[in-house]
Parts: C-alpha cells; structure tokens; sequence
C-alpha cells in the first residue's frame, strides 16, 4: 500500500479507507481474533485478529489524519476503529464528535485507546468526564474513568485543583458493580494518586473512606487503590519530584 503521507480529504478518504481494511485483512489472524474474547475480554463482531503493535506501526506511517480516521470509524471495524482513534487530530476533535464514539464503544479496548491516545489531548476532555459519569451505560460511564485516568496520566500542566474535584465523582461512582466500571473507577483513583505528593494524600484519603464502606465493590476499589498509593516506591518517587 502507498503510504498515506498527504492528508486525506472527504473525497479520496473512501479510498485510502479500502486499501487500509485490506491491509489490516492481511495483518489478522483468526487465532489472534477468537483469543480476544475468550483471553482478553474484548468483544466485537467485526474484527481481523491484528496485533495492537500492528496497528501502532500502521499508524506511526499514516500520521494524524482527521478525515481519514472519521472514514475508518465510520466503517465499525474494530481494527479500523482502533486505526482511527490512534490517527485522528486532537485539535480538530470536536466535543459532539466526543459523544458520538463513545456512544458506539462495544468493548474495553477501544473505549480505552480512544480515551489514552485521543480524548485527553483534547479541550473538552475534563467536561466529558463530568458529562459521561452521569451515564448509565456501561461503556460510556467506563469512557468517563478512563479518560480521567488518561489525564492524570498525561495532562501535565492540570493543576491539583481539577482532580480533586473529580474525586468526589470517583467516590459516588464506587459502587457500580459492573466489571469495566469499576475497574476503570479504580484505575483513575490510582492515577490520581500518583501526580504528586498534595493530591496523594487527597486520594488516599478517598481510597480510605471507600475502604471503609458498607458497599462490597467501594470497599474492593478502596483497599486495592490504599495499596497502591501507599506503596514505599511511590511515596518515594512522589517524594522525589517534590
């Protein structure tokens, strides 16, 4: 396939879009896709089976690509989607283009990828949390967790402030039982905690009144998070920035 250098408009996307899910057809593997569902819990009706390293190279060769990754999402690939949230430009990511994917997220790992490569390099990613923690749909709500999680990861220049504010939201959310929403309202617990030493003791203190909680699955997110955030090597490396 001829690399995709020269971004795409609308009228040549459809194109470029043809000769990808080609290339990601001869990328899969049927052993690869069936053990996404029975290894790693990701289910999707439509996928090659094509390794996430895979997927990465193609991207690093295509470069950011708005129109292009619109044209792969648009297709309801798993891979292409993948493709698509490893592609598109944060600057041109629109907050309606925000809920539009996530309302069609069907697995952990696209919500996941879209949020860690896409969602929080955008303006409008603290909103979307506040928003899509409101939810009820399983996936939507988990986009709200990951993608916090994503910026405590990655957001360098917020300020202690906006996390603290989540925090409450972490602490109202801890008792939905569902599998990827609780995982992912731990996670974000997690990366909050390991900013820096103010907001680690703010998180800490979250994790320990969810730790105390007459709720089985608050108490779960509670004491897994206490073990982390309370561990020597993060106290020291937290330490160490200052």
């Amino acid at each position: 396939m001829k690399k995709t250098a020269a971004k795409t408009n609308d009228a040549t996307a459809g194109r470029a879009v043809e000769s990808l899910l080609a290339e990601l057809e001869r990328l899969g593997s049927p052993k690869r896709r069936d053990e996404m569902a029975t290894r790693y819990g990701i289910h999707t009706p439509k996928a090659f089976g094509v390794a996430m390293a895979d997927l990465q190279k193609l991207a690093k060769r295509i470069g950011r690509d708005h129109a292009l990754a619109a044209a792969l999402w648009a297709t309801g690939s798993y891979e292409a989607r993948m493709l698509a949230a490893l592609i598109d430009a944060p600057e041109q990511v629109t907050a309606a283009q925000m809920d539009r994917w996530c309302g069609d997220f069907d697995n952990w790992a696209i919500c996941d990828t879209a949020c860690m490569h896409l969602f929080d390099r955008t303006p409008h990613a603290f909103g979307k949390v506040a928003q899509w923690v409101k939810s009820r749909d399983e996936f939507v709500r988990r986009a709200a967790f990951a993608l916090l999680a994503s910026l405590a990861l990655h957001d360098k220049r917020a300020g202690n402030d906006l996390f603290k504010k989540c925090l409450p939201l972490i602490e109202a959310a801890a008792t939905d039982e569902r599998n990827f929403v609780k995982k992912s309202v731990n996670w974000a617990l997690r990366a909050i905690g390991e900013r820096n030493t103010d907001i680690n003791t703010a998180a800490i203190a979250a994790a320990q009144r969810l730790a105390e909680s007459p709720d089985a699955t608050a108490r779960w997110i509670g004491k897994d998070a206490l073990k982390q955030l309370r561990r020597p090597a993060v106290l020291q490396r937290l330490a160490k920035r200052g």
